[in-house]
């Protein structure tokens, strides 16, 4: 299965002091690493969100305008990223049909992205999947869109003005996107310390001193209610 990946690894971080989501560890592993391990086998990655510090060999990296926009503005800076670097490329690099979509806060999400590659490959029609955590919550930041028809509904939105701090369920109202029930706690998120604590994520990147007073976090929620957190 042929896609591109967008990681949202921007925002405030208000509820976690403002440290930075993709620093944070699990596992011996920064959040960014296990977006970035769950993006594997895309063609070309991109990561929305302030410098991300080193990323492997052919990662792309933008940022959402204005910054701190939230996620669907993250979602159309990746894109467009996504754009131009196949459009300099040329036709030695055909767009993919799919464009996968991750926070950058949740540490089991390869197991959801797992699911959610199997069924696509099973014939899952529509414009996309996103997973759907065991007690029910649509997470629209943890899924596979269609490449075209996510820039249509991104283009519609820049049209009307209405990316900036814009909800993604929004985003994707226009698209026929299929829900899909992934392990048990794969789109966990960290928005709060306690999460962090429940999650097993420290506020320490290996090789760090501990930082003084709490951990350390960061990405930004901007729409709570939707369980969204922005780019």
């Amino acid at each position: 299965m042929e896609f591109d990946a967008v990681i949202l690894a921007g925002g405030r971080s208000s509820r976690l002091g403002g440290s930075p989501k993709s620093r944070l560890v699990s596992g011996g592993r920064t959040l960014l690493d296990h977006s970035l391990l769950a993006a594997h086998g895309a063609g070309t990655i991109v990561v929305v969100g302030p410098d991300p510090g080193p990323l492997p060999a052919g990662v792309l990296t933008c940022r959402e305008e204005p910054p701190f926009a939230g996620p669907a503005a993250a979602i159309a800076a990746g894109l467009a990223a996504l754009a131009d670097h196949h459009m300099a490329a040329g036709a030695e690099l055909p767009v993919p049909a799919l464009t996968l979509v991750l926070a950058c806060d949740m540490p089991r999400v390869m197991a959801a992205v797992s699911a959610m590659r199997e069924a696509l490959a099973a014939g899952l029609e529509g414009d996309g999947v996103l997973a759907v955590s065991a007690d029910g919550r649509r997470q629209p930041l943890a899924g596979f869109y269609g490449t075209a028809a996510l820039q249509r509904s991104v283009a519609e939105a820049a049209r009307r003005g209405a990316l900036a701090n814009a909800s993604v369920f929004a985003l994707l109202a226009s698209l026929d996107v299929r829900g899909l029930r992934v392990p048990p706690g794969s789109t966990d998120d960290v928005d709060t310390w306690d999460d962090a604590a429940a999650l097993g994520v420290s506020g320490r990147a290996p090789g760090q001193e501990p930082d003084e007073g709490p951990a350390a976090p960061r990405l930004n929620p901007t729409l709570e209610e939707n369980g969204e957190e922005p780019g």
